[in-house]
């Protein structure tokens, strides 16, 4: 069967995710890795299904009284990474097609464990169920301090999660630090320049998923 390749990038907000994600989406065809045919999905989480996207919207900017507290949060994150799984990303790695994603199981961790103190076994339980087994061939985690990750967000105006407050951002940035550690992630100096880090998530696409590099996930 066919098998493709599931590279996720994990990071705090103002990281530099975005910018990375488009600069690989633009190299990632020509590469030399893909296989002939194969095609280039990129997605996110929350929303990388119509569903997902109805969940982001209530999630990140809920209406009125409407949003969520930390337990019905951390379900619905939940509920949207078992739709994007079964709807998008498996059907795009049985294909043979990469994925290429803008978060994953990882950010739940960090965020409502680490951040909002949820408990660790519920979230592990939960990742388990949503996924299905499916894990990230490359997690590239983009380290940036969180003093500049709040500089570059500049004067945008944050979502709901940004809005929590500094000591929660301040959480979830050691969470992710502790995340990478257990879960063998790649760090990637998010603080250098946008050229700079772009070199450096290809080098390691190359490294980890070229000729001779890691074998694919669970599926």
């Amino acid at each position: 069967m066919p098998s493709g390749r599931f590279v996720v990038l994990e990071g705090i907000d103002g990281c530099g995710k975005t910018t990375q994600l488009q600069a690989l989406r633009d190299w990632l065809p020509s590469s030399g890795l893909m296989a002939p045919g194969a095609a280039l999905l990129v997605t996110r989480e929350p929303g990388g299904t119509a569903l997902g996207q109805a969940l982001r919207q209530l999630l990140l900017h809920p209406p009125g009284e409407a949003a969520p507290e930390p337990t019905a949060e951390l379900l619905l994150y939940a509920a949207d990474r078992a739709q994007h799984v079964e709807q998008t990303i498996r059907p795009a790695l049985e294909r043979g097609d990469w994925v290429l994603s803008d978060r994953f199981a990882g950010s739940t961790t960090a965020y409502q464990g680490h951040g909002r103190g949820l408990s660790m076994a519920l979230i592990d339980q939960l990742e388990a169920i949503a996924t299905g087994g499916l894990a990230a061939d490359l997690t590239l985690w983009l380290d940036v301090p969180l003093a500049e990750s709040i500089r570059r967000r500049g004067d945008r105006p944050a979502d709901r999660i940004e809005a929590s407050g500094q000591a929660f951002l301040q959480r979830v940035a050691d969470g992710f630090a502790a995340l990478a550690a257990q879960r063998a992630w790649h760090r990637v100096d998010a603080s250098q320049s946008p050229d700079q880090v772009r070199g450096a998530c290809r080098a390691l696409v190359e490294q980890q998923l070229g000729v001779g590099g890691l074998s694919g996930p669970g599926r």
